[in-house]
């Protein structure tokens, strides 16, 4: 046999095989892997929306006269801890650093959700024009985040189950030995149990034989 038809024979034996190469999934770990990397990519983008939303939101409860600033400062050390975590497509394999991003979204989604319940004691915010929109906007990036992290699941998932079933468990063993399971979100410990706040530290009206003091917006709380 001639050069010629030696390669001749080698690219028809290339176009036979690879439809049937193709058939038993040797491109499906990497291209479920890049569907959940993608979908990973509008988890961040949806909690940096909630992120950014976060100082005004502050800013705004913080210029009404509430007598209790605990649950401000919970909001803004939550956010510094919920945007000091980070973790890269590379690196949704970790268990830990997973683990540590999910623990500090968690804890801004539960002082917010505080933060909520302190408001609700004081009409003024609550009637504030610009309170009422950053509100809505919170409300509709908390449905966009769960919306994108449940797509993300599901992209997972399906790598994951990728990695460990026939036909494509022969390539996770083979050309894509070096996939690695990603790490999927899970509902918190404290996703289960509804925020409390000490509304008698919120409303001195509240405590026994305790009055109301006479406040107007933007004003210091009165000494405690």
């Amino acid at each position: 046999m001639t050069p010629f038809n030696t390669r001749m024979a080698a690219v028809a034996a290339v176009v036979v095989l690879a439809p049937a190469v193709t058939g038993c999934g040797i491109n499906a770990i990497p291209t479920k892997e890049e569907a959940a990397k993608a979908r990973w990519a509008d988890v961040q983008s949806q909690y940096q929306r909630r992120s950014d939303l976060v100082p005004n939101l502050v800013a705004t409860v913080q210029g009404a006269a509430i007598a209790e600033r605990t649950t401000l400062t919970e909001v803004i050390n939550a956010r510094a801890r919920a945007t000091g975590a980070t973790v890269t497509p590379e690196t949704l394999n970790d268990p830990a650093a997973f683990q540590r991003f999910q623990a500090a979204q968690d804890g801004l989604t539960q002082s917010l959700s505080r933060l909520m319940l302190v408001v609700e004691q004081y009409p003024q915010i609550q009637s504030n024009q610009n309170f009422i929109a950053l509100q809505s906007q919170l409300e509709g990036t908390e449905n966009r985040i769960a919306v994108a992290r449940r797509d993300y699941n599901d992209a997972v998932r399906d790598y994951n189950t990728s990695l460990r079933t026939f036909p494509t468990v022969i390539w996770a063993k083979t050309l894509h030995g070096g996939s690695q399971p990603m790490q999927l979100f899970s509902a918190s410990e404290a996703a289960q149990t509804a925020p409390t706040v000490n509304f008698d530290a919120v409303n001195p009206a509240a405590r026994p034989g305790g009055a109301a003091p006479q406040t107007t917006p933007g004003a210091a709380p009165p000494a405690q």
